[in-house]
């Protein structure tokens, strides 16, 4: 019989081995990983950025940290670099909300600053630059390094089908978990070394993370944008997996080419038909590839 506890039902402990899961503290050190075939041809970078707010014109960067490895024709990470990463004074007071959640205080940062012309040397020499939030990092990083612009990005978030995997949901510290591993997360230093860690995990099929979102990162995709749909049907538009740009004032959303023609007749059947009072005759289309997404 289940033991009572402060009135609830609780279910005695399995003592099967597998009842148990430990978790491994994240220690990604510089050097050979002992996987892949040699050193391994090919550069990406891997960054994570803490900032004062959300607002990419009022708000500034308080810590940027980026991290290269070596990957091989596979995916695989064959070599890691060593940590690179700066604080910055935002020049006014950092919100008490961002120092629970990062811990940097005015006094970390006061009078420091990134060494704009390592951090973009750094950026430019990879082949391809890896958040775990492209959508929020990439506008932050050239913004306030300009010289960075135009290079392929890839978002370890959305580039990467985790639930295909067997994972949940997609937040960086819940995937970490997931995979064997815990982090101190929330410093830009340490969600680098998680994302890491993350693009050499394997799937059943042995294949890396890394390999999945490279495949996904250069494969040409289209930004469809519901102009002119009528507020009736934001429930639909939000259930299809559509997003709300409140810059452009629309919903939007990324498909495939091999989605982009299902996607046009779902449209036309449900956003605008007549009944449903669309204000312009049909969607926007923008195609896009990995050095123009995420903008």
């Amino acid at each position: 019989m289940p033991h009572v506890n402060g009135g609830c039902d609780v279910a005695p402990v399995d003592d099967a081995p597998d009842a148990v899961r430990i978790l491994h503290r994240l220690d990604v050190r510089e050097g050979a990983t002992g996987e892949g075939v040699g050193t391994g041809p090919n550069v990406a970078l891997v960054l994570d950025l803490e900032t004062t707010g959300l607002d990419v014109e009022r708000d500034a960067i308080i810590e940027l940290a980026i991290r290269r490895v070596r990957y091989d024709a596979e995916g695989v990470i064959t070599h890691i670099d060593k940590a690179y990463e700066w604080v910055e004074d935002p020049g006014k007071p950092i919100p008490p909300e961002i120092s629970e959640i990062t811990g940097l205080t005015d006094a970390d940062v006061a009078g420091r600053s990134i060494d704009d012309e390592c951090a973009t040397k750094l950026l430019r020499s990879a082949s391809i630059v890896i958040a775990h939030h492209s959508r929020f990092d990439r506008r932050w990083v050239e913004r306030r390094l300009p010289g960075a612009e135009g290079l392929a990005w890839a978002c370890s978030m959305e580039q990467i089908d985790w639930r295909a995997g067997g994972f949940d949901g997609r937040g960086l510290g819940f995937l970490l978990c997931q995979a064997g591993w815990f982090h101190d997360g929330h410093r830009a230093r340490a969600d680098v070394d998680a994302v890491i860690q993350l693009l050499r995990h394997r799937f059943g099929d042995d294949r890396t993370a890394l390999s999945m979102l490279l495949e996904r990162a250069a494969r040409p995709s289209w930004i469809i944008r519901a102009v002119g749909a009528d507020f009736s049907v934001k429930d639909l538009l939000r259930g299809r997996g559509y997003r709300w740009d409140p810059g452009r004032k629309c919903w939007w959303i990324e498909v495939t080419d091999n989605e982009r023609m299902p996607e046009e007749f779902w449209l036309a059947g449900n956003v605008y038909r007549m009944s449903a009072n669309p204000r312009a005759l049909g969607p926007t289309f923008e195609e896009v590839s990995a050095t123009t997404r995420f903008l």
